[in-house]
């Protein structure tokens, strides 16, 4: 068990810092603080439940957000994007189809929609198709298939987290706000002590 813990601490601190993240907070207090948009994030399959993490978290922190499903957007979903949203967009190859072919969607809709990326590949259409793309750093998952997306998804969360508490500091976001937001269980209590 040691060893598995080690491996996806290890991955945790091989995620490439860059000033990548700068822009991709700079971009969310521009188009939902300043202008009024909102943030989607997107994911199919795992990575779509880390996306659905990440927006309910940024929710709970001041910044609107909303999670997009890639299969139902092409289905009408799609109609959720409006003037001022900025996508955050997670696959780790970038080469998930449903998410891939969302960029062309949601800049067929909007041709100056925003899109941050989450990936394990720089080279990847995802990454190319993006205009800020957040690198996992791609260690390899501690499933020992080497198939379920497992160290994957813990970067993917913590970068997630970087995003929001960056965002947070950003948009001087209080204690007294979070408490707005959170009326009931312990995290309710706590706020409001």
């Amino acid at each position: 068990m040691s060893g598995l813990l080690r491996k996806e601490a290890e991955a945790v601190l091989a995620i490439p810092v860059s000033e990548n993240y700068g822009k991709a907070v700079d971009l969310i207090v521009e188009h939902v603080q300043n202008r009024g948009g909102k943030l989607i994030t997107s994911g199919m399959g795992k990575a779509g439940q880390i996306a659905m993490n990440i927006a309910t978290t940024f929710c709970s922190t001041g910044t609107p957000a909303t999670f997009l499903h890639p299969s139902e957007a092409q289905h009408g979903d799609l109609g959720i994007i409006q003037k001022n949203d900025i996508l955050l967009l997670l696959s780790n190859s970038g080469k998930t189809r449903e998410i891939v072919e969302l960029v062309d969607l949601a800049r067929h809709l909007n041709p100056d929609i925003p899109i941050i990326v989450i990936t394990g590949d720089g080279d990847s259409l995802l990454a190319k198709g993006g205009d800020v793309a957040l690198l996992t750093g791609g260690s390899p998952e501690v499933c020992p298939l080497g198939l379920t997306p497992t160290t994957s998804t813990t970067m993917m969360t913590v970068m997630g987290d970087v995003l929001v508490v960056a965002t947070m500091k950003e948009i001087g976001f209080t204690k007294a706000e979070y408490a707005k937001r959170h009326h009931g269980g312990y995290l309710g209590v706590k706020s409001r002590q």
